[in-house]
């Protein structure tokens, strides 16, 4: 088993070195993905086969056997901070934010510079509605690179302004002018698209015709042939708001969602569409290529291939 543990740490080290080049080039083009990051000297038998155990759990989605696994480790190893992380992931991905945002601060707080910490911590606290400045954690102000990380982090999730209050607090250096200048130009694109989208709105909202659900159908279909992704989401909002109970504008959402790279905003709303799915199997069979579209975008290919297992061929 140890020897098996070894070879997996090793393979999620390989897959972790974006990350740690970005400590080297500071390049902000990287993407921010989940990470299982462990760095385990000493370990006992029992708590190697539990943490192996709890991220074959947690992969397969099992978050509640995940969690009893790794609080075991922790028991085992009540100092481990990598254990701390996982059980902050995990808590997260079964929906029990407060106990995730808990170990989610005894992680970055032992490892405030570690950016894998700092990206779950705010995720989990925007779950909440809340935000790392709202804690008022003495390190926020403190410590520069987790300031810096966290400009990183905001630039990520296309919360440019966050991300700019904290680039001018901070002293200029190559690094953080370029992501400046690349937060200022998404800036530029964002207002851009909205004006484009604003404008579309007031134009084929002129006809009532348009408002219903064979209107809306057709608005969709030539967005997705014209693979205008920005206002298709808005469209597919509205359909959904008039008529939550149509599968297509779901899919249709979700769809914008995958090509926008929003692989668990698609997720969400792909798998809200199964509960209005009657008989329609075309219909299925799209939602069920873009769920597993959608997994793969997030490396959870056991996901992915259960959905594309239940496509009909024929279709």
């Amino acid at each position: 088993m140890k020897e098996l543990l070894s070879c997996v740490l090793l393979l999620i080290g390989i897959l972790l070195l974006p990350w740690g080049s970005y400590a080297q080039e500071k390049d902000p083009e990287i993407d921010i993905e989940d990470s299982a990051e462990v760095f385990l000297e000493a370990y006992s038998d029992d708590f190697e086969e539990a943490f192996f155990e709890a991220l074959k759990q947690k992969g397969i989605e099992n978050y509640d056997r995940a969690i009893n696994l790794l609080l075991e480790c922790k028991r085992l190893d009540a100092e481990n901070i990598v254990v701390d992380h996982e059980l902050a992931k995990a808590y997260f991905a079964n929906k029990n934010y407060n106990l995730a945002r808990d170990y989610g601060v005894a992680a970055l707080s032992a490892e405030p510079e570690n950016l894998w910490y700092l990206n779950t911590l705010v995720s989990i606290l925007e779950k909440q509605g809340s935000t790392l400045e709202a804690l008022e954690m003495g390190m926020l102000s403190d410590n520069l690179q987790l300031q810096e990380n966290l400009a990183l982090i905001y630039y990520k999730k296309e919360q440019y302004e966050a991300a700019l209050t904290i680039l001018k607090k901070l002293k200029k250096t190559n690094f953080l002018d370029h992501l400046a200048s690349k937060i200022n130009d998404s800036i530029k694109k964002r207002d851009e698209n909205r004006q484009k989208v604003s404008f579309s709105a007031t134009v084929t909202n002129s006809s009532p015709a348009t408002s219903t659900v064979v209107g809306y159908q057709g608005r969709i279909q030539g967005l997705i042939r014209t693979n205008n992704y920005m206002i298709l989401k808005q469209v597919a909002a509205e359909a959904l708001e008039n008529f939550p109970s149509q599968p297509y504008f779901y899919y249709a959402q979700g769809y914008a969602f995958n090509k926008t790279g929003k692989y668990r905003d698609a997720i969400e709303v792909l798998e809200a569409s199964l509960d209005y799915l009657v008989g329609d199997i075309a219909l299925s069979n799209k939602i069920y290529e873009a769920l597993a579209e959608a997994y793969n975008g997030i490396n959870n290919s056991v996901k992915a291939n259960m959905y594309l297992r239940k496509v009909k061929p024929g279709f």
